[in-house]
């Protein structure tokens, strides 16, 4: 089993940068593939970046490709999504989630833990 705490939300303007973290707990964290989800009021959760349990196969929505970079340390459980060039519509809840499987990292049902998400608000 692995638990997910996502923190770093928060409003700024855009332009701007924000960090988001997700620690995990559980003893096979490294073996978990991750992915950063998220959603806006109204709208589907869509996948904005993932990385592999070694940490050298990041992917990433074309929406962000570019300006945010995820990046993993499993010797402290964590993953980073650093978030730079905010634009409005980047807001929305975000999510980090973990699967074992190699399937499809850009489909949520892949995915088998997720966290409870944290309100990222970029103003115009």
């Amino acid at each position: 089993q692995v638990q997910l705490v996502e923190s770093g939300g928060g409003l700024v303007q855009a332009g701007g940068s924000l960090g988001l973290s997700c620690v995990a707990s559980g003893r096979t964290f490294s073996r978990y593939r991750i992915g950063w989800f998220r959603q806006a009021p109204g709208q589907e959760r869509q996948f904005v970046a993932a990385i592999s349990w070694s940490g050298t196969s990041p992917n990433y929505a074309d929406s962000v490709k570019g300006r945010f970079t995820i990046s993993r340390d499993n010797a402290e459980k964590t993953v980073y999504l650093q978030m730079d060039s905010l634009k409005s519509e980047d807001t929305g809840v975000y999510y980090c989630a973990a699967r074992y499987s190699g399937a499809d990292a850009s489909a949520s049902s892949n995915y088998d833990y997720w966290g409870k998400g944290t309100q990222v608000s970029v103003s115009s």
